[in-house]
């Protein structure tokens, strides 16, 4: 009994061992050399994760001790002009693959990879029953006339049904694969008819409510595909509105249901972060601050190396004291006279503040747009100008002042390194304009002289002011 039992622990632990890490054995009929790579999806992007040369036989293997993340892999072909798409699960990272590259679709076969059985059955699917009719539609509707319309929008209903059969028949079947878990994110939510009662914005909350319901937020081999990617970019763009209290808002909520995986909650996270920080939308970078604060700061960005950390958080600690609606930062400076120059006694209905250098290329186009903008309309409306100098000698600006005759504006500069402006209004390149108004609160940043112009105009609307 006891020879019996330390057979069984062994042939248990050798089952452990082949079970641990991955190993994928290729065939290509058509190859007798060269390299095979495999790349897996990251959002939008594509990372490498190994490669094999194929041996005079047409035989690649890949394999590591480490497993891959579960989530659709591409096989790319020698040259990396061809390739085919697979699955990984996270356990069932031992297969062999046999590869005709005449059809890699009909032709390419799974070997004991069951996953990978039910995903070939959809790509032929495609191939045979969606391929023809799309290309159909599409022609249809390059004809831009009423009839071929209606029978283009009919045929896509018919086709959207039948392929929606299809995944509904795949997910019956086989509940925990991962391409149950790619199709039931892929699903939108079905929108009811209005109840009575109910006013026209029903349809819009119900959506938007119901959005992330069939969302397993929890399965992290999403996250390497290109659908969570696809679902964020949607519903921050088209159903949040673009505003920081309600997108930190939405963000937290979304976070929070990503806690119970790891990957998942990393990408998020990261999508966001990247989002908020590179957003074309002026205002937005609130949004980056309170990501890096709440879950940066507190130490949950485990991914990250220390010296990568902190670069954001001190990213986020730039932009922090300038945030659109804070009050700006004190300046105390001197002027070209060196005499003291303070923000907070320059009066002003608004004040335009414009951090230049007079060696910059894009400052002498810029500055003598907005000293020509002054000139014509802010003045009038109350607009006090201050130019603050960054960089350049005390000379050079001087003489740009003087050559393009810059005389309604306060110019300013911190001889003596005391006003810690860089920090304070996140001046890493110039030229930086803010707008600020009569109180010195943060109305706008970042804008050119056209946008400065719309801005103002709005605001004079919103108060009620009239223009002479």
């Amino acid at each position: 009994m006891r020879k019996l039992m330390i057979l069984l622990v062994c042939i248990l632990c050798h089952w452990q061992l082949q079970a641990q890490g991955y190993e994928l054995t290729f065939q290509l009929k058509q190859y007798t050399g060269g390299q095979l790579a495999l790349a897996h999806y990251m959002g939008k992007s594509f990372y490498m994760a190994d490669s094999a040369q194929i041996n005079a036989q047409g035989i690649a293997v890949m394999k590591n001790k480490e497993p891959l993340q579960g989530g659709i892999y591409i096989v790319l072909l020698p040259g990396r002009q061809r390739y085919f798409e697979m699955l990984l699960d996270n356990k069932d990272q031992h297969f062999s693959i046999s590869v005709d590259t005449s059809d890699l679709i009909n032709k390419t076969v799974f070997k004991t990879s069951k996953e990978n059985e039910i995903f070939q059955s959809y790509n032929r699917f495609l191939q045979k029953e969606v391929a023809a009719p799309d290309k159909q539609i599409n022609a249809l509707l390059a004809k831009k006339t009423a009839a071929d319309s209606a029978t283009a929008k009919s045929m896509q209903a018919d086709l959207g049904k039948k392929l929606q059969q299809f995944r509904n028949g795949v997910v019956a079947k086989y509940p925990q694969s991962l391409l149950t878990s790619i199709f039931r994110a892929m699903k939108e939510p079905e929108v009811p008819a209005t109840p009575p009662g109910e006013d026209s914005t029903f349809g819009y909350r119900y959506y938007k409510a119901h959005y992330w319901d069939s969302v397993n937020l929890s399965d992290g081999r999403l996250v390497r595909t290109d659908i969570i990617e696809k679902k964020l970019n949607r519903y921050f763009t088209q159903l949040v509105a673009l505003d920081p209290d309600s997108i930190n808002m939405e963000a937290d909520k979304l976070i929070a249901k990503t806690r119970a995986d790891k990957e998942m909650f990393k990408f998020v996270v990261w999508w966001l972060t990247y989002t908020y920080e590179t957003s074309k939308y002026m205002g937005m970078d609130a949004v980056f601050v309170h990501l890096v604060e709440k879950y940066y700061v507190s130490g949950e960005a485990y991914w990250l190396k220390d010296e990568q950390l902190n670069k954001i958080i001190s990213r986020a600690y730039s932009m922090a004291p300038n945030l659109i609606g804070q009050q700006a930062p004190p300046l105390e400076v001197k002027d070209t006279s060196l005499k003291p120059v303070s923000l907070y006694t320059t009066k002003g209905k608004y004040t335009i503040l414009v951090f230049w250098d007079p060696t910059c290329g894009h400052c002498k186009i810029e500055v003598p747009k907005i000293d020509s903008a002054y000139n014509a309309s802010w003045k009038s409306k109350g607009v006090a100008l201050i130019g603050f100098k960054t960089e350049g000698t005390k000379g050079e600006w001087q003489d740009f002042i003087k050559e393009h005759h810059l005389n309604g504006w306060t110019h300013a500069w911190d001889p003596d390194g005391q006003s810690n402006y860089r920090r304070l209004y996140d001046v890493y390149s110039t030229p930086v304009v803010y707008l600020l108004d009569e109180k010195k609160k943060i109305l706008a940043k970042r804008l050119g002289v056209e946008q400065l112009n719309d801005f103002m105009e709005k605001m004079d609307t919103k108060s009620g002011t009239v223009r002479k």
